[in-house]
């Protein structure tokens, strides 16, 4: 049985709840509304024998130059046919995340997400299909390149389990639209 940090993960929580608290008591000034950006992402993918789909839209609340964090809600649907093996089967995904982004520099962006994910699986080979609903949490850290509204790089998946995960990686290339 794997372990999750979950004391971390509460904290991170926590911090990220604590500062837009006091974040918002010191701007009670300036228009919340322009502050906030809503984009998220969108992703396909196809092989010989695998389709995927993702829409993950989110919004974020720029702290100021530096540092924006938010919430995101995640779906995403995949399948596969293997005529090789003769198995197929599909997976359907859906949950959220919080999401903080820090921009040391306007065009260099380091993030973290958490991510949790309600997931129900099915897998078929011959003579027997498998079926699998569970949860499954992610813990994300990456780096990107930012021009404009868009932003691309990688993210690491620090609780990334490979019987369990909906992604074939702990790495996972991101794009990111934010307007």
């Amino acid at each position: 049985m794997k372990a999750y940090p979950s004391q971390n993960i509460k904290v991170f929580v926590l911090v990220l709840a604590i500062i837009f608290s006091l974040q918002q008591a010191s701007s009670q000034d300036q228009n919340f509304w322009s502050n906030v950006r809503f984009g998220g992402n969108l992703g396909i993918g196809f092989s010989n024998d695998t389709f995927s789909a993702i829409l993950a839209p989110a919004a974020i609340y720029e702290f100021n130059p530096w540092f924006s964090a938010g919430f995101g809600l995640n779906f995403g649907y995949s399948s596969f046919d293997n005529d090789r093996f003769n198995e197929e089967g599909n997976s359907t995904n859906y949950g959220a995340s919080l999401i903080t982004f820090f921009n040391p520099i306007p065009e260099f962006q380091f993030s973290a997400e958490f991510e949790q994910m309600g997931v129900s699986r099915r897998f078929e080979v011959p003579g027997e299909t498998f079926k699998d609903n569970y949860w499954y949490p992610a813990l994300f850290v990456g780096a990107g390149y930012r021009t404009g509204f868009v932003s691309f790089g990688i993210r690491y998946d620090l609780l990334f389990d490979d019987d369990k995960s909906i992604y074939g990686s702990a790495y996972a290339p991101f794009v990111r639209v934010f307007f």
